[in-house]
């Protein structure tokens, strides 16, 4: 018999992509599928599509929060509620090839230290919206990511985002984690990472939970796996390209929304607070205090609406050392081994 595998999306004013994405999940082969849908308050015509929701060939359950909780703490609840083996935290703004259950659960059966697979995603094509049938997404060639990537200066990236697509990831791979638009997760994996109630980090309220989240896995010494074939179109609305030059990152930051900025400097921080190991750390410095140093000096004079993600910052700290404490005295990795995800 299969395994039982819960997709729980997570919509906010998604009105403009609910509608494909669902037909996406609706549509899988993968027969042994449980349904949750939990909106965060959105003030738009997504909670009444969701109200409509019937008939579906798969069980479904609908949750209306009375405000928005944040992508961490959702999907929290989502894990919570749901009762899988297997979860998959869907993004609103991705529609998923009718294979791709079938294709990333394939992975799992291959070892039991699999905690999650990243599908290989593909950038939904601005010449189709998403009223139009999502099959014509099939076109599109440009790679939205293939998995997280983590330098040495500790920049994240995903992996040939921004790339034409011509074969380059068509290889199944162990690879440092999943990224948050539809990972798929090994609930057991979940559980043994959890910190309090706790799988994504609430503190985060959204941008970088799912880097903190793959790096806590690692630590823990459960894998994640590429797996090509389970294939998924995606719809990212922060930064198009794996920048790599100061140039290009400061390129980048300006397609950011300010909202997105100042949780993602905060985050970042607090999530190196939680997963750095010292002598690792120390091996990378001079990478490492060069960034952080044009990264503070950026922040201080140049974009003065981030001020106030510094202040939550130092708030946050005190619960981000805490939280360290718990993961390293049960991490089962040493920086030795961890060296090789840092590129």
């Amino acid at each position: 018999m299969q395994n039982l595998v819960s997709v729980n999306l997570l919509t906010y004013n998604g009105e403009k992509y609910i509608k494909n994405c669902l037909k996406s999940v609706l549509e899988q082969t993968y027969s042994n599928i449980e349904i949750l849908i939990i909106d965060n308050a959105s003030t738009d015509k997504t909670a009444a599509f969701i109200k409509n929701i019937k008939n579906t060939k798969y069980k479904t359950k609908v949750i209306f929060n009375p405000e928005n909780i944040g992508f961490a703490a959702g999907h929290n609840q989502a894990i919570r509620e749901s009762k899988g083996e297997f979860i998959f935290c869907l993004n609103q703004d991705v529609v998923l090839d009718r294979n791709f259950v079938q294709m990333a659960i394939e992975i799992f059966k291959k070892d039991n230290n699999i905690a999650a697979v990243q599908g290989k995603l593909l950038r939904w094509s601005g010449e189709y919206p998403f009223s139009d049938d999502y099959v014509g997404y099939k076109i599109s060639h440009i790679i939205d990511t293939t998995g997280l990537l983590v330098l040495k200066n500790r920049r994240i990236i995903n992996r040939g985002q921004g790339e034409i697509d011509q074969g380059q990831f068509e290889q199944s791979e162990e690879i440092l984690g999943a990224d948050g638009a539809v990972p798929v997760y090994r609930r057991e994996a979940l559980e043994d990472i959890r910190i309090n109630k706790e799988y994504f980090d609430e503190d985060f309220f959204c941008y970088k939970e799912d880097v903190d989240l793959a790096w806590r896995l690692r630590l823990y010494n459960w894998k994640t796996i590429y797996q090509p074939m389970a294939v998924a179109w995606h719809a990212r609305t922060a930064g198009d390209s794996a920048a790599t030059t100061y140039f290009g990152i400061f390129r980048e930051r300006r397609k950011i929304s300010k909202f997105a900025k100042c949780l993602a400097f905060k985050n970042q921080r607090l999530m190196q607070i939680k997963n750095e190991q010292f002598w690792l750390l120390l091996r990378h410095l001079p990478r490492f205090l060069a960034k952080e140093f044009i990264s503070w000096i950026f922040v201080l004079f140049f974009e003065h609406y981030t001020w106030r993600a510094i202040i939550d910052l130092f708030k946050q700290m005190p619960r981000a050392w805490q939280k360290r404490k718990v993961i390293m005295a049960k991490k089962r990795v040493e920086a030795k081994e961890m060296r090789k995800w840092f590129k």
